[in-house]
Parts: structure tokens; C-alpha cells; sequence
């Protein structure tokens, strides 16, 4: 006896060729809108300062130095948090300095900083890693706040608007002169050479 053939049965189709294009366009934008949000609200919980501060190897130093600066406390009450300083705020860079944190996240489980001792040992290396970052993009998220040309040079005392004027024929940018001002300037280690403007050689 001979197998019945199911020539005359309709073939199943698969999901894709069972909807119309428009609705799997319809699909395709919602799930993109819906991933997008969840991507964008992510990053912006990252650049809270509630986030920043979560982990007690900042809880317990760098925050309470920020809480004693003139970026935290003072007579006009804006307020620059740590993504302002230390987060781009054009996309793509944001994007890539969040990439590089993750660096930051597996050295957080392996403790190289978990302890007051531990940070202090590697504040110098940790302040001149940034500090080379500021410079190298002209202390780009300075600038969203100072700018030198909108700056009424009048007003300041003598030695700053001397030094402010004379900064960018120096090709100067603002961490040259204003390590230190969120927190503490670290402690130099022993034989590290400094250059004439004060930074690590």
C-alpha cells in the first residue's frame, strides 16, 4: 500500500511571509522606538549622579570633595554633576566613553580600588588618565560651561584675567591651570618628574 501524498494541501507559511510588508515595517518601527528608549533612558541612569556615587570607592572620597567645591556649592546655585565634567554630551563621544567605562566596571570586581588605601596608591595615576583626556579634547566639557570668549575678563581679579587672556595664544586649555578644583590634587609619588606647567611628564 502506498503513502497518501498531501500534494493538494496548502504549504505553511512562515511568520514573514504570512504578514504583509507593512506590517512587519509597522513591527520593525515599534520595536526600534521601544529599544531606542530602553537604550537612551539606560544611558541617562548612568550619567545620575545617584548612579555615579553607588559604589562606596566613590561614595566614600571623590563625592565628598565634590560636595566641598565650587562645582557643587556656590552664590549662583548652578550645579555641575559628575556627568557634566566627565561625560560628552555630543552622542557618539558619550557613546564611546560609555564603551571605555566598563573598563571601569571590571576593575570594580577585581577590587583594585576597594579600599581608602588602594585608591590612594592609584589617585596620581587615576587623576593624570583624566587630566590627559581633558586635554586631549581641550577640555571639551569645560567648555559646555566656560568659554573663553563669552568670559568679561573686566570683571576677574588681576592674576586671572591675565592668565585667562593670555591662555589661548599659550594653546592652553582649562586643565592646565584648574587641576584640583572638584577634588583633591593627589599626592605626587616618589620620582615622578613634573613639567614646567605642573603636569605629569
Amino acid at each position: 500500500m502506498t503513502e497518501p501524498t498531501h500534494r493538494n494541501e496548502p504549504r505553511k507559511r512562515g511568520f514573514l511571509r504570512r504578514h504583509s510588508p507593512l506590517f512587519l515595517l509597522t513591527i520593525g518601527i515599534l520595536a526600534g522606538i521601544v529599544f531606542w528608549g530602553g537604550f537612551n533612558t539606560a544611558m541617562e541612569m548612568t550619567n545620575k549622579m545617584a548612579f555615579c556615587v553607588s559604589c562606596h570607592e566613590m561614595e566614600q572620597k571623590v563625592y565628598h570633595e565634590y560636595k566641598e567645591s565650587v562645582h557643587y556649592r556656590n552664590p549662583s546655585g548652578v550645579q555641575a554633576t559628575c556627568a557634566d565634567c566627565h561625560v560628552p554630551r555630543e552622542w557618539v563621544h558619550k557613546v564611546v566613553r560609555k564603551i571605555q567605562a566598563t573598563n571601569e566596571l571590571y576593575h570594580k570586581v577585581m577590587g583594585t580600588i576597594d579600599t581608602p588605601e588602594k585608591f590612594e596608591a592609584k589617585r596620581w595615576e587615576l587623576a593624570n588618565r583624566v587630566w590627559d583626556k581633558m586635554r586631549a579634547t581641550d577640555s571639551r566639557e569645560c567648555r559646555n560651561c566656560h568659554a573663553f570668549d563669552a568670559m568679561e575678563l573686566s570683571e576677574q581679579d588681576r592674576s586671572a584675567r591675565k592668565k585667562h587672556a593670555a591662555a589661548p595664544e599659550k594653546d592652553q586649555t582649562c586643565i592646565d591651570c584648574h587641576k584640583g578644583i572638584a577634588h583633591e590634587y593627589p599626592n605626587k609619588p616618589e620620582g615622578v618628574e613634573e613639567a614646567a606647567d605642573g603636569d605629569a611628564s
